[in-house]
């Protein structure tokens, strides 16, 4: 990785420059193709896509139960084991995000409230391809059960040698309640729209590649999404008492995920970033995903060395990375310094990739910047909150003035004489 040594404020111009681009005309003119086609013709256009795409031809998408019993029945005991460990964690932490609604009296004659509600059908995307990812079952089904979200299904592409037995088991651990195969902005619309065969939810969450991501931003409106999620990035700030093995190791944990990836360290030790440098550059050859991980980490990831700890914060605020390593000492001290980050990781036994499985919080997180405004995915993003209101007579009559004074205001007669109206005058 290339080491940077400029201004803080022409580093922090460089982290700005965006990772990904959700705008590449191409990839919309295909996407809005694909979207219509599922619209017009349902299953049919569906099937032809996954053929296109997949290269599998698919009769029926909804996988029958008695295959996911199966591989719950035999996957290897140490991969089950791990995953109701994650199951255990991941639930104990996401049960603390439940929240209630409230109701008040605090004026005589007015009760106000607000109640909240679960969605009734969620998709999720889990992606195939390159990797399996049981992980982000877990990660998206449990905190929609947790909500009581009453039907949670999966779509998730085809393979020749079938879906992977580790993500049909979490699927079962997790409640998943059906399994669709089917990927792709096929697998957006047909959730989006529904089609003869697969069902019309009401929100829809998970990563997936430009595509998935791309549809789910021309979908949203139809249903809601979590968010449009880019590249993995992983931020690390660490002085001179880190050890590089394992700041390199970190860095490659993300990496191997995608070619466009970003790897960040921030550091005030060039003696640091030097080893961390040869560290990758090392590790990067014994490492089985070498190929994509090489790309991200020569293309798109760099070491920033800067002048003292409070500019290591300030450049990594600006790049409000998805994943955030602290290896200062005593780093839970810092928490308050850091205000854009999707996940935090305090310490040298934080991995980042203990929170990618069995740590508890969610690793569906926002992704290119967007941890500015957006949050980790959680309990809160499956429920709806509804407001209500009541008044009596006389507690109407007290503020009748106030209301129809400011909606003559603006111009809206109607909204004036509707409250006039319950105390005797029409405008017939």
């Amino acid at each position: 990785m290339k080491i940077v040594q400029k201004s803080l404020a022409e580093l922090t111009n460089m982290v700005q420059q965006k990772t990904r681009q959700l705008n590449d005309p191409q990839v919309i003119a295909s996407v809005t193709k694909i979207i219509n086609d599922v619209i017009d013709n349902g299953d049919t256009a569906v099937k032809q896509y996954e053929q296109k795409f997949d290269d599998v031809k698919i009769d029926n998408f909804k996988l029958p139960q008695s295959v996911i019993d199966e591989a719950y029945e035999t996957i290897k005991p140490e991969v089950k084991d791990a995953l109701l460990l994650a199951k255990k964690n991941i639930t104990s932490y996401h049960e603390k995000e439940k929240e209630t609604g409230f109701i008040d009296s605090e004026q005589k004659g007015v009760i106000r409230g607000q109640k909240l509600m679960p969605l009734e059908k969620v998709g999720l995307y889990v992606p195939g391809g390159t990797a399996a990812y049981p992980s982000t079952i877990m990660m998206s089904a449990l905190p929609a059960k947790i909500a009581g979200v009453k039907q949670v299904v999966i779509v998730t592409p085809p393979q020749k040698d079938g879906i992977s037995k580790a993500v049909l088991a979490a699927a079962k651990i997790a409640g998943v309640d059906a399994i669709y195969q089917v990927g792709g902005a096929q697998a957006i619309a047909a959730l989006a729209y529904g089609t003869e065969s697969i069902p019309k939810v009401d929100k829809i969450v998970g990563p997936g590649n430009i595509f998935v991501a791309t549809a789910k931003k021309q979908v949203f409106g139809q249903v809601a999404i979590d968010m449009v999620a880019g590249p993995s990035e992983i931020g690390i700030i660490a002085d001179d008492s880190a050890d590089p093995r394992q700041i390199a190791a970190d860095l490659l944990s993300q990496v191997e995920h995608d070619k466009l990836a970003r790897p960040i360290l921030v550091t005030d030790s060039l003696k640091l970033a030097q080893a961390v440098s040869d560290n990758v550059d090392s590790q990067l050859k014994v490492l089985p995903r070498e190929e994509i991980a090489s790309a991200s980490a020569n293309n798109k990831g760099f070491i920033a060395v800067v002048d003292k700890t409070d500019d290591m914060f300030t450049l990594m605020n600006t790049v409000a990375p998805e994943h955030l390593e602290i290896q200062l000492a005593e780093p839970i001290q810092y928490l308050d310094q850091i205000k854009n980050a999707g996940s935090v990781f305090l310490g040298k036994y934080a991995s980042e990739p203990l929170g990618d499985y069995v740590a508890g919080p969610n690793h569906i997180l926002p992704t290119g910047g967007t941890a500015r405004f957006s949050s980790p995915l959680g309990v809160y993003d499956f429920v709806k909150r509804t407001q209500f209101i009541q008044y009596t007579k006389p507690a109407l009559e007290k503020e009748a003035k106030a209301i129809t004074t400011l909606a003559r205001v603006e111009g809206l007669e109607g909204h004036a004489r509707a409250i006039e109206s319950r105390f005797g005058k029409f405008y017939d």
